[in-house]
């Protein structure tokens, strides 16, 4: 087993209460805080209601952003005191570029902040789009 925090690092990060929302997909956190620096775990297009895939990509894409959304929400992130820093966008089809740009500016105002996307083969449970993400929550 790998051991990847001591006693004293363990006080400075925080784990988001699980039951807030739906269950890590493996042995991962949704989110892990360390300072005033959230560092979010990928999300896909699940509805957390019903654990399923959302169909297509343009319902996954707005499901991923909605799910990275309640996991701000859940370690008290608001319209105010959140800044997104870095986003990283995994795409199962590069031809959905555009539809992507098109939903994320649904979901984030400028300043955008930065952000990568990557042609991948495949992502867990086959979905078609997972978003991670780097948040500054501010006082």
């Amino acid at each position: 087993m790998l051991l990847v925090m001591n006693d004293t690092t363990q006080d400075s990060l925080e784990k988001i209460p699980l039951q807030l929302l739906s269950k890590p997909l493996g042995p991962y956190s949704l989110a892990v805080r360390s300072a005033n620096l959230l560092y979010l775990s990928g999300q896909i297009g699940i509805n957390p209601e019903t654990m399923m895939l959302e169909e297509g990509m343009s319902a996954q894409a707005h499901r991923a952003f909605q799910n990275m959304a309640a996991v701000i929400k859940a370690y008290g992130g608001t319209a105010t005191n959140i800044r997104l820093i870095k986003v990283i966008l995994y795409l199962t089809n590069m031809e959905s570029f555009s539809l992507i740009n098109e939903i994320m500016a649904q979901y984030i105002e400028e300043p955008y902040p930065a952000r990568s996307t990557i042609g991948v083969q495949e992502l867990p449970q086959r979905a078609l789009v997972e978003i991670e993400a780097i948040a500054e929550l501010t006082p």
